[in-house]
């Protein structure tokens, strides 16, 4: 039988990542008993928080358990249990959902004391959350095309065997809902925030610590110490982000890009985007982008 599955150990890494760049210390899974995609998500989650030194609380149920709104109650008590502030990966958008909603019934602020990201981006869910709610990003487009050749292959009687169509997670489309900085230090705070803001700007670790008012080195070992990353490794993954992001949801020439990024070539990105990515950007957009 063809298969379509999801990335779900890059997906549970991705989440993760995106929790711990925001500065979270506590972090929470909330998925689906028995269902082995959510079971797999969740697991990838931990294995990389472990990596990080931290831990996950979950929540697991089954999705034929005594009906919403008799776990919405036991949710909202479990969600009021954890220690605050907290990142939290929902196996899904409808789960994020949920939790969204649990959240408000325990008089939780969201993302102030619980941080949501949920997976498949489904804008319907997303954006109509309270708040909107952050997601990672799947790849079902070329997934689709995939299949359709598969079908096409079985249809015109070729044999087919143990063929899997992977589900690919692109990136991060950050929404309201984990759109926040968990970091105790002002001055760590201040020099992530402004990486954020100046995303598309050629920027150095010392306009970084100029934002942030102190010296470079003072920066640095507050970074190590409350990330354990460096500035520019915090840069970079910014950038790399923000031209993922780009040539996955835009059909822009990557010359045009690279402009926006403030390149002054596609040969100079192709370069950067090679060496922190081991891909070239128009190999990760047919791998990635819009079919």
């Amino acid at each position: 039988i063809v298969n379509v599955i999801t990335d779900s150990e890059t997906i549970g890494k991705m989440a993760a990542e995106h929790l711990l760049s925001r500065g979270f210390r506590e972090f929470a899974f909330c998925g689906f008993d028995g269902i082995p995609w959510s079971e797999l998500r969740g697991e990838s989650f931990r294995q990389r928080l472990v990596e990080a030194g931290h831990d996950a609380h979950f929540y697991q149920t089954t999705p034929e358990s005594a009906g919403w709104q008799t776990e919405l109650t036991k949710m909202a008590r479990w969600l009021k249990s954890l220690p605050k502030p907290v990142g939290l990966m929902a196996a899904n958008d409808d789960r994020g959902e949920q939790v969204i909603e649990a959240c408000k019934v325990a008089g939780i602020r969201v993302p102030d004391e619980v941080a949501v990201i949920g997976v498949d981006n489904d804008e319907l869910v997303c954006e109509l959350s309270d708040p909107p709610m952050s997601s990672i990003a799947l790849n079902f487009e070329r997934a689709g095309y995939e299949s359709a050749g598969v079908l096409d292959l079985l249809m015109r009687g070729k044999v087919v065997k143990g063929k899997k169509i992977l589900v690919a997670a692109t990136h991060i489309v950050t929404r309201r809902s984990s759109d926040i900085l968990a970091v105790a230090d002002q001055h760590v705070a201040a020099a992530l925030q402004f990486i954020r803001d100046h995303a598309r700007e050629m920027i150095g670790v010392p306009d970084v610590a100029k934002s942030a008012g102190i010296s470079r080195r003072s920066l640095e070992k507050r970074f190590q110490e409350t990330l354990r990353r460096s500035v520019l490794s915090e840069i970079r993954r910014i950038r790399v982000n923000q031209i993922c992001r780009m040539l996955v949801e835009t059909n822009r020439p990557i010359s045009e890009i690279a402009v926006a990024l403030g390149y002054t070539g596609p040969e100079h990105i192709a370069r950067y985007f090679r060496r922190e990515t081991g891909t070239t950007p128009l190999a990760y957009r047919r791998k990635f982008g819009q079919k």
